[in-house]
């Protein structure tokens, strides 16, 4: 994790010296933040990724600017072809070709990047953000270094939270101008709070590692709580690296999108992922999911659109199958809870019809993080183990 990493250290205290001491002077402050985001990605990501990020940063904004469709189509199909590229092109040759010809699929494979630039699935997901939003009728950005600020704005670059411009730069100049005593402390609390919570995802990950190839040989009790400390684990590191990048925007006087709000006490799939990377979710909700007709087609379309939506979720996790299962899952979820809606519209959700909600759906969340976590099989085995022992 970068953040907790001894590079970082002396990064945060450079920057947030010459933070505090060019506070007079707005403009030299930006100045400050696009100059260490480059550096950032310079130096986590290597040089290749940081032209990477650039070029699309600069097509995104040339698009913008000209606001006519065929370039802002150009740069979202360039800007969402990057990043297939970059993540996923191991991934279709391994399915795809690998199983009719080995020697084809090695061939292809020697066309696949190097390495992944650094936060692409973020950053990429933002362009594509500014340039359908820019379609939409939003005013694009003017300044040049607005646009940089908001695609290298390094406290949010590896992880998000995932940031909308019409709410961020206005934060961000705002920030720049008017950053106080009361930001610093609620963001070094912020920054406390998500290093606390990290420091105990990578301690239950030490537990998971060293139980889990036991599992076969342990107690029921046991297994059921492997996949509790499975659920807090991730709980815990994705939250916690979220409140750090909340709280270092936070302490430079900028506000960010909040990722997460208590998830595990939510009482549907569909509340979950209001409640769950909330940053993401409604990146989904707004430019893929309502796209393809969201509510607006009937029922069967909306179950389809749904499963179409989370199986797309779960790949932008990661390249490889049991992702895209685990999107489907959810998106399964979501749709069965969406019909149980619509077939009892007039029941309210009491404290005991709330109570059955919140186990259920905390079952099934944890039960979904297997699949996230190990490949297909494994997950189906310790599935097994957690019901026939």
């Amino acid at each position: 994790m970068i953040f907790l990493t001894y590079d970082f250290v002396w990064f945060a205290l450079a920057f947030f010296a010459l933070y505090a001491l060019t506070a007079r002077w707005p403009a030299l402050r930006l100045a400050i933040v696009i100059a260490s985001g480059i550096w950032f990605q310079f130096f986590y990501g290597g040089l290749a990724s940081l032209l990477v990020t650039l070029a699309l940063a600069a097509i995104s904004y040339a698009a913008g600017r000209s606001a006519k469709k065929s370039m802002v189509v150009a740069a979202i199909a360039i800007c969402v072809g990057t990043l297939l590229y970059s993540k996923y092109t191991l991934f279709l040759v391994q399915s795809a070709i690998e199983p009719f010809s080995s020697s084809a699929a090695a061939a292809f494979s020697s066309f696949a990047p190097a390495a992944i630039p650094l936060g692409i699935s973020f950053f990429t997901f933002e362009f594509v953000h500014y340039l359908v939003d820019v379609h939409r009728g939003y005013p694009p950005l003017k300044r040049i270094r607005d646009f940089v600020a908001f695609a290298l704005f390094w406290p949010t670059m590896i992880a998000g939270p995932i940031k909308r411009y019409q709410i961020f730069v206005p934060a961000l100049h705002e920030g720049l101008k008017s950053q106080s005593s009361t930001d610093v402390m609620q963001g070094l609390v912020r920054i406390a709070i998500g290093c606390a919570k990290k420091w105990a995802a990578d301690n239950l990950t030490g537990w998971i590692d060293f139980t889990e190839p036991q599992l076969a040989s342990q107690t029921p009790l046991w297994r059921w709580l492997f996949l509790a400390a499975l659920a807090a684990r991730i709980f815990l590191d994705f939250s916690g690296y979220s409140d750090m990048a909340i709280g270092f925007a936070r302490t430079m006087g900028i506000t960010v999108p909040e990722n997460f709000n208590w998830p595990y006490l939510a009482r549907s799939p569909i509340e979950f992922w209001n409640r769950w990377h909330i940053s993401l979710s409604t990146w989904i909700r707004d430019y893929v999911y309502i796209p393809l007709g969201g509510n607006r087609m009937g029922l069967t379309r909306r179950f389809f659109n749904a499963l179409a939506a989370m199986t797309i979720c779960g790949l932008w996790h990661g390249a490889a199958w049991n992702f895209a299962v685990w999107g489907l899952y959810h998106g399964a979820g979501i749709a069965f809870a969406t019909g149980l809606r619509h077939a009892f519209p007039r029941i309210q959700p009491d404290p005991v019809i709330s109570m059955v909600g919140r186990v259920a759906t905390m079952l099934f969340v944890c039960f979904g993080w297997l699949l996230f976590f190990y490949p297909i099989h494994r997950a189906w085995t310790i599935l097994t183990l957690l019901f026939l022992g």
